[in-house]
C-alpha cells in the first residue's frame, strides 16, 4: 500500500509586524496542511528575497502561496475594513493570474458578512501611492495597490508551479487617507478586519487538495 502524501503546505506572506500580529491573532489551526505565516518586511525587493528564501526549503515544496495585508483602495466609494480578492497581481515584470478568486470571494463573506469585498486587478508599487496616483493606477483597470503582493506571487511561481492568490484589506481609499497606519479608525478598522480573515485562507487551500473531477 503506498503511504497518503503528506498535504500540501501554506504560506501565507505579509509585509508589516502590525498585519503578522493580526493573523498571528486569528490563527486557530483548521488548514487543509502545515500554514507558514511569513513578514517579508516592507516594500517588492524584501517581498522578493524573503519569498525566494523560504520556498527553496524542500519542506515548502509545492506550498500554495497567498499574499495578505493592507493596501489603499484606488476605485471612489472604497472604504477602510472593505476587502480586496485580486484576480491578478501586476508590477512592471509582468502579471501573475491568481486561483480560486471567486471561492476566496464567498468564503470571506460568509466569514465576514456585511463586508465589501472588491474583485479585480491589484498593482504592485514601491512606494505608498497618494494623490493622483491613484486616479492614474485606477486608470489602468487595477482596484488597489500594495508593495508587496505583485513581487510574492512573481516570486512564488518563478520558484516552482502552484496556486496562488492575493487577498488585501483597504487600509485607506480615496477619500479615507491614512497619515500613519494604526493611528486612525480606518487602521483599526483593517487590523480586525485583517485578523478575521483565515478561516477564509485555509477553506480556499483545503478547495486546492480536493481531487479534480
Amino acid at each position: 500500500m503506498n503511504p497518503t502524501p503528506a498535504p500540501a503546505p501554506l504560506l501565507i506572506a505579509c509585509a508589516l509586524g502590525i498585519e503578522h500580529l493580526a493573523l498571528r491573532a486569528g490563527e486557530r489551526g483548521g488548514a487543509g496542511g502545515p500554514v507558514t505565516v511569513l513578514r517579508t518586511g516592507m516594500g517588492p525587493k524584501a517581498a522578493e528575497r524573503s519569498v525566494t528564501r523560504v520556498l527553496a526549503d524542500p519542506a515548502l515544496a509545492g506550498a500554495a502561496v497567498l499574499a495578505t495585508g493592507f493596501c489603499a483602495g484606488l476605485a471612489p466609494g472604497m472604504h477602510p475594513g472593505d476587502l480586496v480578492v485580486a484576480e491578478e497581481t501586476r508590477d512592471p515584470r509582468g502579471s501573475v493570474p491568481c486561483v480560486g478568486t471567486e471561492l476566496l470571494v464567498k468564503e470571506l463573506v460568509r466569514t465576514l458578512p456585511g463586508r465589501t469585498v472588491h474583485t479585480g486587478p491589484v498593482t504592485g508599487s514601491d512606494h505608498v501611492v497618494r494623490g493622483h496616483e491613484r486616479s492614474d493606477l485606477l486608470a489602468t483597470g487595477a482596484i488597489a495597490v500594495d508593495m508587496e503582493s505583485a513581487a510574492t506571487l512573481l516570486s512564488a511561481v518563478h520558484a516552482g508551479e502552484r496556486p496562488v492568490a492575493a487577498v488585501r484589506v483597504v487600509v485607506d481609499a480615496p477619500e479615507h487617507e491614512l497619515v500613519r497606519i494604526g493611528t486612525v479608525r480606518g487602521g483599526i478598522s483593517a487590523f480586525r478586519v485583517l485578523r478575521s480573515v483565515l478561516p477564509a485562507f485555509f477553506e480556499w487551500h483545503r478547495s486546492l487538495l480536493l481531487p479534480r473531477r
